[in-house]
């Protein structure tokens, strides 16, 4: 049996296919064998390096939940300016007008070039020499603004790519319909381009949410991973431990990002289904007076 992709193996080819798995999974057994085996060494392993984060609630309130909520705090921040302002840039773009779309390509590609790191920095030191922000807010300021500049310029191409995506006709139907530009844009290609958008869409909110360790790393920012550091300092170097903890805690935040965006695609696929099924046509004058004369 053959499908579009691949053939489908034969009695050889699924021997040798049970071979490479058990090969894989021996090595990936003595790799974990090693690594636990050095972890124990350095006593990474020892009881009291993991206890902490059960049976002592201030490693949660005093380092982890407030990390959590710094980190959360200028995650959602970020995502809720990138967003509209990326669709923006993604839709300036597409405009007919070369002034527009030379600008805004150009501001687009400048700021996709520069690492996020150092867009934060900038931002950091301009907040310091320029403004009055407080240097308790500074961070904050800092780390949003650098998440926003580079989020922004990646969801503009993410916006343009979708749109672009499109069949031509759906344009130009609508402008056959007497609709300008913006209402074409607005009403017709951005909700059906929203579909072809999301995975992407999600994929960097994802990294938003991960990128902001970056300003705890150089600004101090007082995020999780920043709290998972003050964690060892104050638990008996429980460095394995900690990085442990707060990588789960991460994989739950992203996962249930991910999730809801799933949820998210499954009802617009559904409405999209459900808006397409054809209704049965009225009768006309000419059906009626066919039907009347048949029962006459």
């Amino acid at each position: 049996m053959t499908s579009f992709l691949y053939d489908t193996p034969g009695p050889r080819a699924k021997r040798r296919n049970v071979v490479y798995t058990i090969v894989f999974l021996a090595v990936l057994g003595l790799v974990a064998w090693w690594v636990l085996s050095a972890m124990a060494d350095k006593n990474q392993l020892a009881a009291e390096k993991w206890t902490p984060f059960v049976t002592d609630s201030r490693v949660w309130t005093t380092y982890l939940l407030p990390g959590l909520t710094e980190t959360l705090k200028a995650a959602a921040l970020s995502i809720l300016i990138a967003l509209p302002l990326g669709a923006l840039l993604g839709i300036g773009r597409l405009s007919d007008h070369r002034w527009v779309r030379v600008s805004t390509g150009a501001l687009v590609e400048f700021f996709r070039a520069i690492p996020v790191l150092l867009l934060m920095i900038f931002a950091n030191q301009i907040y310091r020499q320029f403004t009055t922000v407080s240097s308790d807010f500074r961070p904050l300021y800092a780390v949003v603004t650098g998440l926003v500049l580079y989020n922004a310029s990646v969801i503009a191409e993410v916006v343009r790519a979708g749109v672009l995506s499109l069949p031509r006709g759906q344009g130009d139907a609508a402008e056959a319909l007497g609709m300008r530009k913006s209402q074409t844009m607005l009403y017709v290609l951005l909700p059906q381009a929203v579909t072809v958008m999301l995975p992407a869409l999600v994929s960097q909110l994802v990294v938003i949410v991960k990128d902001t360790a970056l300003g705890g790393a150089m600004l101090g920012f007082a995020e999780l991973l920043t709290e998972g550091r003050n964690i060892t300092a104050n638990y008996g170097s429980n460095t394995i431990a900690a990085l442990t903890v707060i990588a789960l805690i991460f994989i739950a935040i992203n996962f249930a990002l991910t999730s809801c965006a799933g949820w998210l695609e499954k009802r617009l696929r559904q409405g999209k289904k459900s808006a397409s099924v054809a209704l049965p046509a009225q009768a006309g004058p000419a059906d009626v007076e066919t039907k009347s004369v048949s029962s006459a």
